[in-house]
């Protein structure tokens, strides 16, 4: 059989019991749900709103954010009813195995590596500018060739060497210290007078990276208490902002609430309900990884109760704040301001009387971001211990650490590997790469529901994801339609990455396969 082999549910429920070697179940629904939100409200809404709002959408950004809202929450019942039927650490890649084989298996495993693995990286990026903002606040300057890496990318495709304009008196950046945009000619920063400094290292999200995974070795339950704490904080400068903002609110600013459709030179159109239908794209990679939820199954307390409560919970709360928070962006400042990296201080910074929440908004988004980074390093881990144990990937990846119960050789070398990126490559180009593997894993789980009830529709199903096909439909039909959105570069760098994945398979993943060999003995 090879590439078509599929594990039984039976076998997989019996994996998922089995406390032998396994993982430590200590996660209730709470923390699961805190789990859920601290993957999902980071860069979306402190960044993502304000571009949708002023690039394509305006204030019917929140229209934008709602039919989002219901792609994801399509693809989050297809993941529940998955999840409460196999309680795996492996999320997509076990319910593909279940479903339709090894090789569909191996290719949304590898598709995940980009989601986890490489969000990571890019995420604890982001953070880092968000970090060294918050430090030159108070006066601290992080030198500024410890604070990029070396190379980046410009024009969306050119990679180039990366360096900081320094003002050589302060020694602070000669840039907007909220947007974190340095300059890319050197010629430019030697006319305003700075000094080129040649990035070597991006240290702060180095030492990020390196912080997490060594509280994900010492344990989950650890791990999950950091994330309250910090989801707990992002949450409340959410909610300020929310409170605060409604009261201070300009109607004027929602008038037109769908502004009339515009054409661009170059022929392309903003603005208007097409708009809004565009926005909706570019505002779902804010719900980008509350699938990580299910990569917590095997360290659920009741996973065939609290995953379907985790994941469904957070991408609820999530969006009604989405929403909110792109109401009150719109309502307190004209949303053409809104285009920048830093929308939310813009949009605060328009009210004299919202002023002093501008530092806590920093302090919120500093916070927002590690936490992101923070479950996806926990989950690209668990993908690969459950891999591993299917002979996919070699043993190293299923070892658990005998006193702590966590896959720590797997999270030592996801976080080795996310520090080197994060450290000294550029990231520029794999932002949307990131997204087409996540969306290819949502897709799969879609249509493996569906193929499932066909098949097996006599399988015990503690959850059930309702009106199928019409949901699994109406999800896979949403996320194909967001790849779709894909550019032609992101559809090659995506064909380059699956070659080499299958390549992986073919030499390594199928002679070692477990199931594999247990097919062969029996012929």
């Amino acid at each position: 059989m090879g590439i078509w082999s599929k594990k039984s549910i039976t076998a997989l429920r019996a994996e998922a019991n089995s406390s032998e070697g396994g993982l430590k179940r200590t996660l209730g629904a709470l923390n699961l749900t805190l789990l859920g939100i601290g993957a999902i409200i980071g860069a979306g809404i402190f960044v993502l709103t304000g571009t949708a709002a002023a690039n394509f959408a305006g204030p019917g950004v929140s229209l934008s954010f709602v039919l989002a809202g219901l792609a994801c929450l399509f693809a989050g019942l297809c993941y529940a009813e998955f999840a409460s039927m196999i309680p795996i650490a492996g999320s997509a890649y076990t319910y593909s195995y279940a479903t339709m084989g090894e090789g569909v298996a191996w290719f949304i495993g590898w598709n995940l590596v980009l989601e986890y693995l490489f969000a990571a990286a890019t995420v604890s990026v982001g953070w880092s500018g968000y970090f060294g903002a918050l430090l030159s606040e108070v006066g601290i300057h992080i030198p500024a060739a410890f604070a990029s890496a070396p190379l980046t990318v410009v024009n969306g495709h050119q990679v180039v060497r990366a360096f900081t304009c320094v003002d050589p008196a302060t020694g602070g950046a000669l840039m907007d210290a909220a947007t974190h945009v340095a300059y890319v000619a050197r010629e430019a920063c030697t006319a305003a007078g700075g000094n080129v400094v040649d990035g070597l290292i991006n240290l702060p999200a180095v030492v990020l990276i390196l912080g997490l995974t060594m509280l994900l070795v010492r344990g989950v339950q650890e791990s999950a208490t950091f994330n309250n704490v910090v989801v707990a904080i992002k949450m409340t400068v959410v909610l300020l902002v929310i409170g605060f903002g409604f009261m201070y609110i300009n109607r004027e600013n929602w008038t037109p609430f769908i502004p009339d459709m515009v054409t661009n030179p170059d022929g392309s159109t903003k603005y208007g309900m097409s708009g809004v239908l565009r926005a909706a794209p570019v505002v779902f990679f804010s719900y980008i990884g509350f699938d990580a939820v299910s990569t917590a199954a095997q360290e659920a307390k009741n996973p065939q109760r609290d995953l379907p409560i985790g994941m469904i919970a957070s991408l609820l709360i999530c969006t009604v704040l989405y929403i909110l928070m792109s109401l009150v962006m719109t309502g307190l400042a004209p949303y053409q301001q809104l285009g920048v990296p830093h929308p939310v201080s813009v949009a605060i910074g328009a009210v004299p009387q919202l002023k002093w929440l501008e530092y806590l908004v920093n302090i919120g988004a500093t916070a927002g971001l590690s936490s992101v980074v923070l479950v996806m390093l926990m989950g690209q881990p668990r993908i690969f211990y459950t891999m591993s144990r299917d002979g996919l990937l070699p043993k190293i990846f299923s070892r658990v650490h005998p006193v702590y119960q966590t896959p720590a050789a797997s999270t030592w070398i996801v976080g080795a590997i996310a520090i080197v990126i994060a450290g000294f490559f550029p990231l520029g180009l794999l932002g949307e790469l990131v997204s087409g593997g996540t969306l290819a894993a949502f897709a799969t789980v879609c249509i493996g529901v569906w193929v499932l009830r066909t098949r097996s529709p006599e399988l015990e199903r503690p959850f059930r994801t309702p009106l199928v096909p019409l949901v699994p439909i109406l999800g896979a039909g949403a996320t194909l339609y967001m790849m779709f959105q894909l550019p032609k570069l992101t559809w090659t760098l995506l064909g380059a990455w699956t070659a080499i994945g299958m390549t992986t398979y073919f030499l390594y993943g199928m002679r070692n396969s477990t199931i594999g060999k247990q097919e062969a003995s029996r012929r």
